[in-house]
């Protein structure tokens, strides 16, 4: 039998509607579509392990004052081409 989906995101979906308003945030306001779009980028982009640290990133950002929107957008962007981009040495 297949997966279904569907079934998994109604979860998350009752899951950010129990977990937010604990937390002073309006389930409304969690773009979920946006931060799977943003894990999945990171997830193959970049390293899975990034992904919770990304999220984390993401949700400091957006609590600092910068649009959740714009934030999910530019994160996603960048993993998407991070594989692409050629490899930034850093020097201290």
């Amino acid at each position: 039998m297949p997966h279904d989906r569907s079934q998994d995101l109604s979860e998350l979906d009752d899951w950010v509607a129990a977990i937010a308003p604990e937390v002073g945030v309006d389930p409304d306001d969690v773009p979920v579509g946006e931060i799977l779009d943003l894990a999945k980028a990171v997830a193959h982009g970049v390293l899975r392990p990034g992904v919770p640290v990304t999220a984390f990133v993401a949700g400091l950002a957006a609590g600092r004052g910068l649009s959740a929107q714009t934030v999910l957008v530019e994160l996603t962007r960048r993993a998407d081409a991070w594989r692409a981009a050629p490899s930034v040495e850093v020097t201290g």
